[in-house]
């Protein structure tokens, strides 16, 4: 009742951008203190033991997965070649039978995230006055897992490993810490961090009538001009709060 406006923003948060580096860091977990944590590591510890309840397959919530559908794209297990002359000289035909020494395991951890997907809510609050953002979803994004040592960059492209609806692991995120560059004595909690908007990304999608498409979808083949495309759909947000006041 009390929103005039709303436009719901899909962005893509790149992890190489200083601003954006409390939600990558620390991706060595052995070394360091066990209460400073990458963003990854805490969503994937609360999957694994069962915290974070539901995970989903896209960023519309309707489809759900358990970790053996998400298996396949967190990992592989490759056969090398002599392990290829090894089970057919003994005659084998399951992996499982195969000595380790043969076998390459790769596991998708904290360190091969590139970038986050977050799907939030603007809206113009009118009896505040004032434009607010709303978390919905989260997704880490990182390239396949077949493909991630190649280096066929094409195949690199990052894609979403799973989505979490944002309001049901505000909990988890509020006792999570991230580090505070400026006072390691007060660090920052990763859901202040986020719904706070302690980071920089690009909207490569908003709601549409074409039925969501993404930017990429309109203006192929051009970076510079997503880009622009991008900045263009945050001024159009932002321009309707400095719109709705006259001097």
């Amino acid at each position: 009742r009390d929103i005039l406006f709303s436009k719901m923003t899909w962005e893509k948060v790149v992890l190489d951008e200083r601003i954006n580096f409390p939600l990558y860091y620390p991706i060595d977990t052995v070394n360091m203190d066990p209460n400073r944590r990458s963003l990854y590591h805490v969503l994937m510890e609360n999957v694994q033991n069962g915290m974070v309840s539901r995970v989903y397959s896209d960023s519309y919530f309707t489809e759900e997965r358990t970790m053996e559908d998400l298996a396949p794209s967190l990992k592989k297990e490759e056969i090398t070649d002599e392990g290829i002359n090894y089970m057919n000289a003994e005659g084998l035909s399951s992996i499982e039978d195969v000595p380790e020494e043969y076998i390459i395991r790769r596991e998708i951890g904290a360190a091969d995230i590139t970038s986050y997907l977050i799907k939030g809510l603007w809206y113009f609050d009118k009896r505040q006055g004032e434009l607010k953002y709303r978390i919905l979803g989260i997704a880490p994004a990182a390239p396949d897992v077949n493909f991630i040592d190649s280096d066929d960059e094409a195949n690199k492209e990052p894609i979403g490993l799973f989505w979490v609806f944002y309001p049901e692991i505000r909990d988890i995120l509020h006792e999570a810490k991230a580090f505070n560059n400026k006072n390691s004595a007060k660090p920052i909690t990763f859901d202040h961090l986020l719904n706070s908007r302690r980071f920089n990304g690009i909207m490569y999608k908003e709601e549409n009538v074409y039925g969501d498409r993404e930017v990429k979808e309109y203006v192929a083949d051009n970076a510079l001009m997503q880009l622009l495309e991008s900045e263009r759909i945050k001024d159009k947000i932002r321009n309707f709060e400095q719109d709705m006041w006259s001097y």
